[in-house]
């Protein structure tokens, strides 16, 4: 028997069992919309075994008990969830969007609506909040150069760990490489005296027009406003299947006002849906 298979067996304690695995997998695809194949397992396991530790038990295999034969899981799904979902995100990730967003869509949106604007961007699979800030800076720019608008960004995930990081809005040093000097300087404060892991802050007037809530995408109904001129989903919906992927984006696409944008990971795509949008540019969609 080779290494790897041994470590897939059931009754090496070190590991979950296949049941529990599996059990595991599918609580989290009907929660959550995430898939997790065979060959995620040991990810999720490499995942878990931090909360292993957290709550004192002797291995992976105490954790199935605790969650399916001891009246754990209830208390312990938040936790759960957050161990396993991914949240990769960046500043400034696919930049093409926001510099659509200042030369097209913002000046488009203002000029059909009323006098000074506010206009509503939702980041709907937020994780730390590195692209809701990231749009917040680019609003707050334009906001300053054109002073014909105002703007509010919401920024929504799963993970109760990564909502509060976005709240708090710190970050390690080396991930806002991306951000501009001038915006480093005008949106992030630098510690005085830095760490063994440099770190930086949005400032608070930012952090201000940036709010985080938790929401599952899931869920049938989002309790998010109807009014939202931008809407964020890049790189989750191939976490999803084709079912989920449809019901996701009609969901949201009923958060948008007429005329409003949603903007796609450039890997993914509006195949599976039924929705009607315009396409302007790449992975960018109109609400018609």
């Amino acid at each position: 028997m080779t290494a790897l298979a041994r470590t897939l067996t059931d009754t090496d304690d070190d590991h979950l069992s296949l049941a529990d695995f599996n059990r595991i997998s599918a609580l989290i695809g009907s929660e959550v919309g995430i898939r997790l194949p065979p060959a995620k397992r040991l990810m999720v396991e490499g995942r878990l075994r931090k909360r292993v530790r957290t709550l004192k038990l002797a291995n992976l295999g105490a954790y199935g008990d605790y969650l399916f034969r001891k009246g754990g899981l209830d208390s312990e799904l938040p936790f759960l969830i957050n161990a396993v979902t991914t949240n990769k995100t960046d500043f400034f990730r696919e930049p093409e969007h926001f510099e659509i967003i200042e030369k097209l869509l913002l000046p488009e949106l203002i000029s059909r609506r009323e006098r000074n604007p506010l206009i509503k961007v939702w980041s709907a699979a937020s994780s730390t909040g590195a692209e809701a800030y990231t749009t917040a800076m680019v609003l707050a720019d334009q906001a300053a150069q054109r002073r014909d608008f105002r703007f509010a960004v919401l920024g929504t995930d799963i993970s109760t760990d990564v909502l509060e990081q976005g709240r708090t809005g710190v970050y390690p040093a080396e991930l806002i490489a991306p951000v501009p000097p001038g915006m480093q300087s005008r949106y992030l404060m630098f510690a005085r005296r830095q760490g063994n892991r440099p770190e930086v802050r949005i400032v608070p007037e930012l952090r201000r027009l940036v709010q985080f809530q938790r929401l599952n995408l899931m869920a049938e109904n989002y309790g998010i406003d109807r009014d939202v001129d931008i809407i964020f989903l890049r790189n989750v919906l191939i976490y999803f299947d084709k079912v989920d992927q449809a019901k996701v984006i009609t969901r949201l696409v009923g958060h948008l006002r007429p005329g409003g944008y949603l903007l796609l990971g450039h890997s993914e795509s509006m195949i599976g849906t039924s929705i009607t949008m315009r396409q302007i540019a790449p992975a960018v969609f109109q609400k018609i």
